[in-house]
């Protein structure tokens, strides 16, 4: 329950900080749509100024023509289309024309390139809002159009290219600091394991000394014979811990029999009223480089979980199969079930549903399968109160 909890609390943390940072980047794009909204709000002023400069230079006599030609040319930024009432174009600025083509390059900037280039504009620009009417008299009108400045179309892009920056610094920091933390509790892993198989060697030796000595004394054979088969027992786990950490040896083995043989030691201590059934079609008997002995170690940790879940009393079905590719297990139970929230979970360390328990069973199983052997396993099926089934896949060699 320990491990749940901290493992439930640093749950609890990641969504809090992922809900800040979005909170964070929300405000963010907020304030920076507001400052380009007020730029373009202060283009339009500009606009009207301009509108406005051009009617004053058309329609009155007295007016400061110095001055009204140092606003109109005074626009370098904003791309501007003037219109007539029969939508000919009357002029334009800073619109960057096309280069014409040799054919054409004796035209001047009126040419049909440019022309066409310009109304082309000039139609999208009817669909916006971007437009001026300048009431020159009673019988002439014009209309001023406009696009957004090159600054204000960038500012515009500017918190989106920030926010992909922005996340892609934060992935890349994530997979780091993901990959500094499995590398730690590798190390750890790693660190205890060794010391584990190398704390039960000298138990273990010495266990082995006692019933050949006990065996000499006359003892009853059947339990030195008990014994004996207990002793190896600890043998094999103890070389399974000293196989972590390192890339085991693997050999050429018939997944039907590296099935039976897992089970073995099992049957005959699984309670007597859990019945367990392998159902192997020999025909779909294939090859499969495994590490017995940690193969096994999957077998029995899925077989004792199926075995808990069931409270002792139930059925566990295994199923094997092959395709062209891969050897395929199920390993089937009447069980508790596992909701479906927690699919991927109950692989992370830690992660249990037993009042007793660390959550390191299917962790060490999803590290042996995929990693060692380069196979695959997942929940396949679940539902609570009916049962669980897990699916494994490992590559195969031959048929």
């Amino acid at each position: 329950m320990k491990f749940r909890n901290i493992y439930d609390s640093r749950r609890i943390w990641k969504m809090v900080l992922l809900a800040v940072s979005l909170i964070l980047v929300a405000m963010f794009i907020y304030f920076s749509n507001t400052l380009v909204k007020d730029l373009a709000k202060q283009e339009r002023e500009r606009m009207q100024i301009w509108a406005d400069a051009t009617r004053e230079l058309v329609t009155s006599n007295d007016a400061n023509v110095d001055f009204l030609l140092s606003i109109i040319e005074g626009n370098r930024n904003i791309p501007v289309l003037l219109v007539d009432d029969e939508g000919s174009i009357i002029e334009q600025r800073n619109f960057k024309l096309p280069e014409p083509a040799d054919s054409v390059k004796m035209l001047d900037e009126y040419s049909k390139v440019n022309k066409d280039f310009l109304a082309n504009r000039l139609k999208k620009l009817r669909n916006s809002s971007n437009k001026i009417d300048i009431e020159i008299d009673k019988y002439t009108h014009q209309t001023l159009y406009y696009e957004d400045s090159n600054v204000l179309r960038r500012l515009a892009y500017y918190p989106y290219i920030q926010l992909a920056v922005m996340l892609l610094f934060l992935g890349i920091a994530y997979f780091a600091l993901i990959s500094v933390k499995r590398a730690e509790q590798n190390r750890v892993w790693v660190g205890l394991s060794k010391e584990t198989a190398h704390q039960l060697g000298t138990p273990i030796s010495s266990l082995m000394a006692w019933t050949q000595m006990l065996e000499s004394m006359g003892v009853d054979k059947e339990i030195i014979t008990d014994m004996n088969t207990d002793v190896h027992r600890l043998s094999v786990i103890a070389d399974r811990f000293s196989k972590i950490g390192s890339m085991p040896d693997k050999e050429l083995t018939f997944i039907n029999e590296a099935v039976e043989s897992s089970l073995a030691y099992m049957r005959t201590r699984i309670p007597k009223h859990v019945t367990l059934t392998v159902h192997a079609d020999d025909d779909k008997n294939c090859g499969v480089m495994l590490c017995q002995p940690l193969f096994e170690w999957v077998m029995e940790n899925l077989t004792k979980n199926a075995v808990d879940a069931m409270e002792g009393k139930g059925s566990i079905d295994i199923l094997v199969t092959s395709d062209d590719k891969h050897a395929h297990l199920y390993v089937k139970d009447t069980g508790k079930g596992i909701a479906r929230k927690n699919f991927k979970n109950v692989f992370n360390p830690g992660f249990t549903t037993k009042k007793r328990g660390w959550g390191l069973g299917l962790t060490l199983v999803k590290r042996i399968i995929e990693e060692y052997h380069g196979g695959k396993i997942c929940v396949k099926e679940s539902e609570v109160g009916k049962g669980t089934t897990f699916a494994i896949e490992i590559p195969k060699i031959k048929c």
